[in-house]
């Protein structure tokens, strides 16, 4: 790239520090922006694309300042290996690394004035060359202007020139009315020509000169170990190389103190065995027939999700776990009536479209990664501690990603691929999890089972609320402790509570985590107790929120208009409304508000059809519509695949289902009408993030449908594993 302008985004104050500098290899420090001879446009990325336009919507955020033209912008993957030797070069916002929404609005104020700034060199150089004032310069679709004599040049013909322009002080922004990409509803994804075309490059894409394939099995029993196998059965098979031991306890350790975003705690892998071959299908032949014997361990007690049900039924039975929200004092309240119920939501497999794999080439002095992974902080400091190499011998190079929704960000497929390819040093070593490894040896959304009591007064409005939920790992307490209900006021005795029960299977991060079932149980209760109080659902919601944020009463008054609340249905027909946040954590006018109204059809003999949903959403302000369009429809399919369908059974402690005969996804034919509603934005100057907010309603806004039309309250999901037969 030399020749060109290259920037680097400084993370200090006002960016004054911020320093144009000439490159003359490009490839040696990948800067944030580099303008080429030929005006193309190169930024690099430090968050993994999984599908949600976050490379895209930086490049924007800088195209949109810099006022190149669209058509010129690539976008490249920046790589924690460069970070690491250089710190500060791309660390800017709220975990840097960790691909997890689209709009990345943290990092959002430094895009913009890195565009500002490049502009304003360019503008500069040009004014320089032509000797006159800058003020007559103007910027345009990679042109600059001298606007009295009509005289232009190309961005790439003075890049060179304006790397060596400082300037005297940061420029201000645009204002937001003159912004011509953000805010609208182009451009596409800057990787989807690519993605049609076949030549994206996926982890399951990666292939190097000399490359093995290796296939693993894992216990089915997550904490049990391998106990026996027979390499010998299986070396004399075609194109098959070596058999090797996954061993957790075999971790060297980084050698210097490690940063990984999320920890190391849920990274270690699985004891299993691997066979390393020619190719894969040789691979996994050889590692079917592969004689294997497992001590599964102490995860045999729970032999069924049943028996974990009737272990959580007994911890809330106590009304004993610590109690996160408190205000006055629930057990004084002299209630009308009392309302309680029980909730639960299983164990759910990501279920992504790209297996776990990853790529690796290890030798005793050097480490080269290729790997699908959701957090390159997290996936590099794992690399370390699996291999015990200094961290600047580890390279890590992040592909695209085939699907993540959590489940590629703590690391454990990473510290497996390091950990077989480094009993097979001096290749690359592609290790591929069949569909079946990859639902089993998952890390699932934790199974929660909650308790919810209420009392509520003559007029059926809630004086007290007492909740307590009891999950089995990862827990996070968004769209529970700060329920909207709670933090508006509206209900004065409150105690809401968490307990745990520990279980030996492998759960993380889950699309929303732990709100995908928080709003289902939240939003389930309290139509229970509009139920009761004989009040109108929405009108409970519209009275139990008139002192909150007032989009959220928008959003439940538009998605009602929308869906025709309220007019008559046929027989087994009925209309739920739902409505939570991610992740406003107790604040107006914070993170994304999302409703749901779900019409349903339930026939006597239980069989369930969803016939459209209508959604309503505000998450302030909106950047590339298209993309925001894109996350909505992609989470409240999600969700309504979680409702259906998700949840994994559990036998002896193993999970049962393995490929998709056995987990079913939705399939066109199955999709209701989805109609998304922009009218309820507020234009509050927030551009909340909005890829994990639709799957929360939707669950219980069809849960609340099914009481409509059936007259039965479901509180367990998935719906399709319950009885909805009516009579």
């Amino acid at each position: 790239m030399a020749g060109g302008l290259s920037l680097r985004l400084l993370p200090v104050a006002g960016l004054a520090s911020a320093t144009a500098a000439a490159q003359d290899n490009a490839g040696e420090l990948s800067p944030w922006l580099v303008i080429q001879p030929d005006d193309t446009v190169v930024v690099t990325v430090p968050t993994p694309e999984i599908g949600n336009g976050a490379s895209t919507q930086q490049a924007m955020n800088i195209a949109e300042e810099l006022e190149c033209a669209w058509s010129k912008v690539r976008v490249e993957f920046a790589s924690y290996s460069r970070e690491y030797r250089t710190p500060g070069s791309y660390a800017v916002g709220l975990q840097p690394f960790f691909g997890g929404h689209s709009t990345d609005h943290a990092r959002m104020p430094y895009t913009l004035q890195l565009g500002a700034s490049a502009r304003e060199r360019l503008k500069m150089a040009a004014a320089l060359r032509w000797g006159v004032p800058v003020a007559e310069i103007t910027a345009r679709d990679s042109v600059l202007t001298h606007v009295p004599s009509g005289r232009t040049v190309r961005f790439g013909e003075v890049a060179l020139a304006a790397a060596a322009v400082q300037l005297e002080s940061e420029p201000a922004l645009k204002p937001q009315s003159d912004w011509r990409l953000l805010g609208k509803g182009k451009p596409h994804k800057l990787q989807l020509p690519d993605v049609v075309r076949g030549t994206a490059v996926y982890g399951m894409d990666v292939i190097l000169p000399n490359m093995v394939y290796a296939a693993v099995l894992q216990c089915p029993v997550h904490g049990g170990l391998l106990k026996s196998h027979d390499p010998d059965a299986v070396l004399g098979m075609p194109g098959v190389k070596a058999v090797v031991v996954i061993d957790p306890a075999a971790t060297v350790g980084s050698p210097v103190p490690a940063d990984p975003t999320f920890g190391f705690e849920g990274s270690q892998c699985h004891s299993g065995v691997a066979v390393i071959a020619e190719h894969y299908w040789q691979a996994k032949t050889a590692l079917d027939a592969l004689p294997v014997t497992w001590a599964p361990g102490l995860g045999t007690f729970w032999e069924s999700e049943k028996k974990i049900h009737q272990r959580q039924d007994k911890v809330l039975q106590k009304w004993g776990g610590a109690a996160l929200t408190k205000a006055g004092d629930v057990n004084g309240v002299q209630a009308a009536t009392t309302v309680e119920a029980t909730y639960r939501t299983p164990f759910s497999e990501h279920a992504a479209m790209e297996p776990l794999n990853g790529t690796a080439q290890y030798t005793e002095s050097s480490l080269e990664l290729w790997h699908p992974t959701q957090d390159m902080q997290q996936a590099f400091w794992v690399a370390v501690d699996e291999s015990g190499l200094a961290p600047e011998h580890v390279h890590f190079h992040q592909t695209m990603v085939g699907g993540g929704f959590g489940r590629r960000v703590i690391g454990d497929d990473v510290r497996t691929v390091v950990a077989v390819a480094r009993q097979y040093p001096g290749v690359p070593v592609k290790v591929i999890w069949s569909r079946e490894e990859t639902t089993r040896q998952g890390s699932y959304r934790t199974m929660l089972a909650a308790r919810y009591k209420a009392g509520l007064d003559e007029q059926g409005m809630p004086l007290s609320l007492q909740s307590e939920t009891c999950f089995s790992g990862m827990e996070l307490s968004l769209g529970y402790t700060d329920m909207a209900y709670a933090a508006a006021g509206a209900i004065p005795n409150v105690r809401i509570a968490t307990s745990k029960l520990p279980l030996h299977i492998a759960t993380g991060a889950y699309r929303a985590p732990c709100y995908n079932s928080h709003a289902f149980t939240v939003e389930t209760f309290i139509d229970e107790c509009a139920v009761a109080a004989g009040i109108d659902p929405l009108q409970y919601r519209l009275r139990l929120l008139a002192n909150w944020d007032p989009a959220w009463s928008d959003c439940l008054r538009i998605a009602a208009e929308k869906a025709h609340w309220g007019q008559a249905l046929p027989p087994g027909q009925g209309r739920g409304i739902a409505i939570s946040n991610w992740p406003h954590s107790g604040s107006k006018q914070a993170g994304s508000t999302v409703c749901a109204v779900a019409r349903v059809e339930v026939t006597p003999a239980g069989k369930l059809i969803v016939h459209q949903i209508d959604f309503t959403f505000d998450c302030g302000r909106v950047v590339n519509q298209d993309a925001v369009l894109s996350q909505l429809q992609g989470g409240i399919i999600f969700g309504l695949n979680m409702a259906l369908n998700e949840g994994l059974t559990v036998s002896d402690g193993a999970i049962v289902e393995a490929n998709f005969d056995s987990l079913p996804l939705l399939k066109m034919g199955d999709m209701p009408e989805i109609n998304i509603h922009f009218d309820a934005l507020s234009g509050h100057d927030r551009f909340a993030i909005i890829g994990e907010a639709p799957v929360g309603p939707i669950g219980p806004a069809i849960g609340n449908a099914i009481f409509q039309a059936t007259g039965k309250r479901v509180r367990s999901t998935p719906f399709r594993k319950q009885d909805l037969s009516w009579s």
